[in-house]
Protein backbone atom coordinates (compact mmCIF):
# COMPACT_ATOMS: atom_id res chain seq x y z
CA UNK A 1 0.00 0.00 0.00
CA UNK A 2 2.76 2.46 0.95
CA UNK A 3 4.66 1.64 -2.24
CA UNK A 4 1.59 2.49 -4.31
CA UNK A 5 1.21 5.82 -2.53
CA UNK A 6 4.88 6.62 -3.12
CA UNK A 7 4.47 5.97 -6.85
CA UNK A 8 1.29 8.07 -7.20
CA UNK A 9 3.05 11.41 -7.92
CA UNK A 10 5.27 9.80 -10.58
CA UNK A 11 2.29 8.11 -12.21
CA UNK A 12 0.34 11.37 -12.19
CA UNK A 13 3.27 13.14 -13.83
CA UNK A 14 3.58 10.39 -16.46
CA UNK A 15 -0.14 10.62 -17.25
CA UNK A 16 0.16 14.41 -17.43
CA UNK A 17 2.99 14.13 -19.94
CA UNK A 18 1.03 11.57 -21.95
CA UNK A 19 -1.98 13.90 -21.91
CA UNK A 20 0.17 16.84 -23.04
CA UNK A 21 1.82 14.83 -25.83
CA UNK A 22 -1.59 13.76 -27.13
CA UNK A 23 -2.86 17.36 -27.21
CA UNK A 24 0.38 18.64 -28.76
CA UNK A 25 0.31 15.89 -31.40
CA UNK A 26 -3.26 16.84 -32.27
CA UNK A 27 -2.70 20.53 -32.94
CA UNK A 28 -0.09 22.47 -30.93
CA UNK A 29 2.88 21.11 -32.89
CA UNK A 30 1.66 22.77 -36.08
CA UNK A 31 2.62 26.22 -34.78
CA UNK A 32 4.78 25.65 -31.70
CA UNK A 33 6.70 22.51 -32.73
CA UNK A 34 6.62 19.09 -31.10
CA UNK A 35 8.84 20.24 -28.21
CA UNK A 36 7.84 23.92 -28.10
CA UNK A 37 10.68 24.99 -30.39
CA UNK A 38 8.61 27.06 -32.85
CA UNK A 39 10.61 27.80 -36.00
CA UNK A 40 8.29 30.62 -37.09
CA UNK A 41 8.70 34.05 -35.51
CA UNK A 42 4.94 34.45 -35.72
CA UNK A 43 4.45 31.84 -32.97
CA UNK A 44 6.15 31.90 -29.57
CA UNK A 45 8.66 29.36 -28.43
CA UNK A 46 7.15 27.53 -25.47
CA UNK A 47 10.11 25.31 -24.52
CA UNK A 48 11.41 26.39 -21.12
CA UNK A 49 8.48 28.75 -20.52
CA UNK A 50 7.13 28.87 -16.97
CA UNK A 51 4.43 26.22 -16.45
CA UNK A 52 2.03 28.44 -14.49
CA UNK A 53 2.38 31.22 -17.05
CA UNK A 54 1.47 28.87 -19.92
CA UNK A 55 -1.55 27.50 -18.07
CA UNK A 56 -2.73 31.05 -17.32
CA UNK A 57 -2.36 32.16 -20.93
CA UNK A 58 -4.31 29.12 -22.15
CA UNK A 59 -7.07 29.89 -19.66
CA UNK A 60 -7.06 33.54 -20.78
CA UNK A 61 -7.37 32.50 -24.44
CA UNK A 62 -10.27 30.21 -23.52
CA UNK A 63 -12.08 32.85 -21.46
CA UNK A 64 -11.47 35.57 -24.06
CA UNK A 65 -9.34 37.72 -21.73
CA UNK A 66 -6.51 37.34 -24.23
CA UNK A 67 -7.54 37.74 -27.84
CA UNK A 68 -6.24 35.54 -30.64
CA UNK A 69 -8.21 34.23 -33.56
CA UNK A 70 -5.65 31.43 -33.98
CA UNK A 71 -5.75 30.32 -30.34
CA UNK A 72 -9.47 30.76 -29.68
CA UNK A 73 -10.45 27.56 -31.50
CA UNK A 74 -7.43 25.63 -30.15
CA UNK A 75 -8.39 26.00 -26.48
CA UNK A 76 -12.14 25.46 -26.55
CA UNK A 77 -11.92 21.79 -25.53
CA UNK A 78 -9.04 22.14 -23.06
CA UNK A 79 -9.73 21.47 -19.39
CA UNK A 80 -7.80 23.05 -16.54
CA UNK A 81 -5.93 19.75 -16.13
CA UNK A 82 -4.99 19.86 -19.83
CA UNK A 83 -3.66 23.39 -19.45
CA UNK A 84 -1.59 22.43 -16.40
CA UNK A 85 -0.24 19.36 -18.21
CA UNK A 86 0.74 21.45 -21.24
CA UNK A 87 2.42 24.03 -19.02
CA UNK A 88 4.44 21.38 -17.22
CA UNK A 89 5.38 19.64 -20.46
CA UNK A 90 6.74 22.79 -22.10
CA UNK A 91 8.44 24.01 -18.91
CA UNK A 92 10.41 20.76 -18.80
CA UNK A 93 11.79 21.28 -22.32
CA UNK A 94 15.15 23.01 -22.79
CA UNK A 95 14.81 26.67 -23.82
CA UNK A 96 16.04 27.76 -27.23
CA UNK A 97 19.59 29.12 -27.54
CA UNK A 98 20.69 31.16 -30.54
CA UNK A 99 22.88 34.19 -31.03
CA UNK A 100 21.20 37.54 -31.68
CA UNK A 101 21.30 38.41 -35.38
CA UNK A 102 22.20 42.09 -34.92
CA UNK A 103 24.91 42.40 -32.26
CA UNK A 104 24.89 46.21 -32.19
CA UNK A 105 21.12 46.40 -31.73
CA UNK A 106 21.30 43.65 -29.10
CA UNK A 107 23.91 45.74 -27.24
CA UNK A 108 21.48 48.65 -27.00
CA UNK A 109 18.79 46.21 -25.90
CA UNK A 110 21.06 44.73 -23.24
CA UNK A 111 21.57 48.18 -21.72
CA UNK A 112 17.84 48.95 -21.70
CA UNK A 113 16.93 45.49 -20.41
CA UNK A 114 19.41 45.66 -17.55
CA UNK A 115 19.41 49.38 -16.72
CA UNK A 116 16.35 50.94 -18.32
CA UNK A 117 16.49 54.38 -19.91
CA UNK A 118 16.64 57.13 -17.31
CA UNK A 119 16.16 59.80 -20.00
CA UNK A 120 12.76 58.49 -21.08
CA UNK A 121 11.65 56.87 -17.82
CA UNK A 122 11.73 53.29 -19.11
CA UNK A 123 12.55 51.04 -16.14
CA UNK A 124 14.85 48.06 -16.23
CA UNK A 125 13.12 45.01 -17.70
CA UNK A 126 15.30 42.82 -15.49
CA UNK A 127 13.65 44.27 -12.37
CA UNK A 128 10.55 42.19 -13.16
CA UNK A 129 11.64 39.53 -15.67
CA UNK A 130 14.94 38.73 -13.94
CA UNK A 131 18.56 39.29 -14.93
CA UNK A 132 18.53 36.28 -17.24
CA UNK A 133 15.04 36.87 -18.67
CA UNK A 134 13.69 33.70 -17.03
CA UNK A 135 10.53 35.38 -15.66
CA UNK A 136 8.55 33.82 -12.82
CA UNK A 137 5.34 31.91 -12.23
CA UNK A 138 3.36 35.02 -13.21
CA UNK A 139 5.75 36.63 -15.71
CA UNK A 140 6.92 35.02 -18.93
CA UNK A 141 10.36 33.73 -19.76
CA UNK A 142 11.62 36.12 -22.44
CA UNK A 143 15.11 34.74 -23.03
CA UNK A 144 15.45 32.83 -26.28
CA UNK A 145 12.14 34.02 -27.70
CA UNK A 146 11.85 35.14 -31.34
CA UNK A 147 12.76 38.84 -31.59
CA UNK A 148 9.85 39.55 -33.95
CA UNK A 149 7.38 37.84 -31.62
CA UNK A 150 8.60 39.85 -28.61
CA UNK A 151 8.46 43.11 -30.56
CA UNK A 152 4.89 42.33 -31.67
CA UNK A 153 3.86 41.68 -28.06
CA UNK A 154 5.44 44.96 -26.91
CA UNK A 155 3.55 46.82 -29.64
CA UNK A 156 0.30 45.12 -28.60
CA UNK A 157 0.86 46.22 -25.02
CA UNK A 158 1.62 49.78 -26.16
CA UNK A 159 -1.63 49.94 -28.17
CA UNK A 160 -3.48 48.20 -25.30
CA UNK A 161 -4.49 45.44 -27.68
CA UNK A 162 -3.05 43.01 -25.16
CA UNK A 163 -4.51 43.64 -21.74
CA UNK A 164 -4.91 40.26 -20.08
CA UNK A 165 -1.64 40.55 -18.23
CA UNK A 166 0.23 42.78 -15.89
CA UNK A 167 -1.04 46.38 -16.26
CA UNK A 168 2.48 47.55 -15.42
CA UNK A 169 3.44 46.60 -18.98
CA UNK A 170 1.12 49.26 -20.39
CA UNK A 171 2.85 51.95 -18.34
CA UNK A 172 6.33 50.70 -19.24
CA UNK A 173 5.79 50.18 -22.95
CA UNK A 174 4.01 53.48 -23.57
CA UNK A 175 7.37 55.14 -22.77
CA UNK A 176 9.36 52.94 -25.17
CA UNK A 177 10.31 54.01 -28.66
CA UNK A 178 10.20 51.65 -31.61
CA UNK A 179 13.99 51.43 -31.47
CA UNK A 180 13.92 50.47 -27.79
CA UNK A 181 11.32 47.77 -28.43
CA UNK A 182 13.35 46.34 -31.32
CA UNK A 183 16.60 46.49 -29.34
CA UNK A 184 15.26 44.77 -26.23
CA UNK A 185 13.61 42.11 -28.40
CA UNK A 186 16.84 41.49 -30.31
CA UNK A 187 18.83 41.22 -27.08
CA UNK A 188 16.40 38.74 -25.53
CA UNK A 189 16.31 36.57 -28.66
CA UNK A 190 20.02 35.87 -28.12
CA UNK A 191 19.84 35.13 -24.36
Amino acid sequence: MLAALALAPALAQDSGEARARKIIGGSCFLCHGAEGESASEVFPRLAGQNAEYIAKQLENFKSGKRKSTAMASMVTELTLDDMVALGRFYAARPPHKEAAQDAALAGVGRYIYQSGNKWSGVPSCASCHGAEGAGSTTLPRLAGQHAAYLETQLKQFSKRERNNDNAVMHTVVEKMTGLEMAAVSEYLSGK
